[in-house]
């Protein structure tokens, strides 16, 4: 055989060797199949619906099917989504309610009774839990094998649920009677609250506890809670209806609320949000995304349109997801979204040269807004001295902060920080592999990317400001990560970003040059080993969160990109370290972000080799999460800081460093922040080890924190959608 067919047959085998191991890989990618869930949406009704007063008494069903509402002024029946004054149901046509009134047990308040499966009654009363023995009424002993009596005094209320089984609640937690025993839930078995007014069953052996504070469910399997008004008209419960399809239907001080039980898929749910975002969101011609104001609490239609200072940050991470999107499901309306947002970002750079006040050419602005607007530049020198003196004592001021453009159309806001570099760094290769598919719009993504990267490495790899000097946070250089106390807790993040804006210049424009820079950075400044530690922190719960959300978009890029494999094993280590952090916020952009690398991923050391892959539950979390994310963006208020489930961060755990000690920062028992139903954020950003939530409606988000990680987890076949 010729040499030449002998390097072709060894050719030949190694493409089919290759061509296997990747088959391998991809079939051992793990994937959750995900078809039609139950998606809680919440309605609220008062006198503006039809009822006669908001102060709710009680609510039920008729056999029939219809809800019946019993307010301070009379009796209410809904009609379509409107209700309408009647006198009050006959008890006859009232479905499943056992009447507590009528039976007397040893002079104690009943407040609720049920009916087992054999047909025994059960109270509860304020002198405990009584059954119906001989045609009247025993107290029922029950012992929780700790030697401690339940259900002896003060029980609230009492329920059977679908399947048969007995419930009771007290201050002292709930207990269900099941086939094997006594079980009892407290705050360390994951029971939220325990104030109860009420029980009622649903199907599937879901059943509601009212509370003065909120409403608890448990599924069958585990706790959650509903409180504040994304959930209720008001946290005062006092009775509660479900139906056959599981909606809950709940009488408040506020008015009656509804907690519906809509099927749908993810999908779905990601049409929801965009749909919210085209009608609502996105701000001037171009389409920014941020959160937008509201002229009333919960009312969308009069929108207050304001600019963001991370205006291009949002929007990278936004037009990122549409990247991930079109890739994953080919949709040209996600390509047309992600060339919108490219032209959005391009024009941040464009928008700053040529005016009175340009910056070195390649600069990228923070935001813009109409020169028909108020001039921004009013009182802020002011404002900037106050920061200055006050809390940034490296805050720049200078004039005009907001720079008008060569055409006078727009005012660009200067001082732009490393959050928006992030941010573009991280769109942009995104977009350059997975939607521009002509040689003109691939130019164009590499004529700004390497305008913006030499422009860095032509000042020292700062980002320098129409004034000659680095903007606040835009500093790279070695002489100030290295050898300024100033910039030392910056260290690790800024050297993990240049690395990153580096390979990503290399990988879009083909110019080796950025290779250099980047060899210069490892070998003459230790940049590789700065990184190694993103930031300062000192466990979960601590340090800024910000630069956790930044850190992780410039990690995906750095060891998807870096042709430098030395450098890729070394900024896999350090983004398995940073995702062990992060690993009980059940973030499914981190999670995603990681596996997407880490998976199969080794560590070799001098003792020994070890996994690097993500821990087990990652993908559940983040499915978890998906699902969960409410669909209502408003930003209304949400308390968690009196729960019985929650655990506090001891002190070195919350805040920097250099902060006061924090009480409103901790998890649930299982070591996992709080779901993202109880806790409201605009952005990954938001510390999500947080409690307590300020809101008052008047705030609409944009849906990028669900959209950005279902479009990741899809384009990684981490998800599956089967219907």
């Amino acid at each position: 055989m010729s040499p030449v067919c002998s390097a072709r047959l060894l050719l030949v085998a190694a493409i089919l060797f290759l061509m296997t191991v990747f088959a391998t890989r991809a079939a051992e990618v793990p994937q959750v199949k995900i078809g039609r869930f139950p998606q809680e949406v919440a309605t609220v009704y008062t006198v503006d619906d039809g009822l006669p007063s908001n102060d709710v008494k009680a609510v039920h069903l008729d056999r029939s099917g219809a809800v019946w509402a019993h307010t301070e002024k009379g009796w209410a029946t809904r009609q379509g989504n409107a209700w309408t004054p009647a006198g009050s149901p006959a008890s006859k046509d009232l479905c499943g309610v056992v009447d507590p009134q009528g039976y007397a047990a040893a002079d104690s308040h009943v407040n609720q009774a049920a009916r087992t499966a054999d047909g025994k009654l059960v109270l509860a009363t304020d002198h405990g839990l009584l059954v119906q023995v001989d045609g009247g009424f025993e107290p029922m002993i029950v012992e929780d094998g700790l030697g401690r009596l339940w259900g002896t005094s003060g029980v609230r209320g009492t329920a059977v649920d679908s399947r048969g089984q007995l419930w009771f609640a007290t201050l002292a937690g709930a207990a269900c009677q099941t086939s094997d025993g006594w079980r009892f839930y407290t705050g360390r078995d994951g029971l939220p609250y325990n104030d109860f007014t009420t029980i009622v069953a649903g199907p599937d052996g879901v059943v509601w506890f009212g509370t003065h504070l909120g409403a608890v469910c448990f599924d069958g399997e585990g706790w959650t809670y509903r409180q504040g008004r994304r959930w209720l008209p008001d946290d005062d419960v006092r009775d509660i209806a479900v139906d056959a399809e599981g909606n809950a239907w709940f009488a408040t001080a506020g008015g009656v609320g509804l907690i519906e039980r809509r099927m749908m898929t993810l999908a779905e749910k990601a049409e929801f949000y965009e749909d919210e975002m085209e009608r609502y969101i996105r701000r001037t011609p171009l389409g920014y995304v941020s959160e937008v104001g509201l002229a009333r609490p919960g009312d969308k239609s009069e929108i207050l349109y304001h600019d963001s200072d991370n205006d291009g940050l949002w929007t990278s991470m936004y037009g990122a997801g549409e990247c991930f999107a079109y890739a994953a499901t080919g949709d040209p309306t996600a390509k047309d979204r992600a060339r919108r947002a490219f032209e959005a970002l391009r024009f941040l750079q464009k928008v700053t040269q040529g005016c009175e006040h340009s910056p070195p050419k390649g600069y990228v602005a923070r935001t813009v807004i109409s020169t028909e607007l108020p001039d921004p530049n009013v009182g802020r020198v002011e404002r900037d001295r106050q920061q200055k003196a006050e809390r940034d004592a490296l805050w720049k001021v200078y004039e005009p902060r907001w720079p008008k453009s060569a055409d006078g159309k727009w005012y660009w806001k200067s001082d732009t920080s490393s959050d928006e570099l992030d941010g573009h760094y991280f769109f942009y290769p995104a977009y350059y592999d997975l939607v521009a598919d002509t040689e003109e719009e691939k130019e164009r993504v590499r004529e700004v990317v390497r305008d913006l990267t030499n422009h860095l490495v032509e000042h020292d790899y700062n980002l320098v400001d129409h004034d000659g000097t680095p903007t606040r946070w835009g500093v790279y250089s070695p002489k100030s990560l290295n050898h300024d106390p100033n910039w030392a807790e910056e260290r690790g993040l800024k050297s993990l970003s240049m690395l990153s804006y580096l390979a990503v210049a290399e990988h879009i424009t083909g110019d080796p040059i950025y290779a250099e820079h980047t060899e210069k950075l490892v070998k003459e400044h230790s940049y590789n080993t700065n990184a190694m530690i993103y930031k300062i922190h000192r466990g979960i719960g601590s340090g800024n969160q910000s630069d956790d959300e930044m850190a992780f978009m410039s990690f995906y890029n750095l060891v998807k990109y870096t042709k430098n494999e030395s450098l890729r094993e070394q900024m896999l280590l350090s983004f398995f370290s940073a995702w062990v952090i992060e690993q009980p916020e059940m973030n499914p952009f981190f999670n995603f972000a990681y596996a997407a690398f880490g998976l199969d991923a080794r560590h070799a050391s001098q003792w020994g080799t070890f996994p690097l892959a993500p821990w087990d539950g990652w993908l559940e979390d983040s499915v978890a999460t998906l699902k969960g994310f409410p669909l209502d963006r408003l930003n209304w208020a949400a308390r968690n800081s009196h729960r019985l489930d929650v655990v506090l961060l001891p002190r070195q755990q919350s805040g920097e460093i250099v902060e006061p000690p924090r009480t409103d920062a901790g998890h649930r028992v299982d070591g996992k922040v709080l779901p993202v139903e109880n806790r409201h954020f605009n952005h990954w950003n938001t510390n999500p080890w947080r409690l307590d939530y300020p809101g008052n409606g008047r705030e609409l988000a944009s849906g990028t924190v669900f959209l950005l990680p279902y479009y990741v987890g899809l384009y990684h076949g981490f998800i599956q959608e089967t219907e």
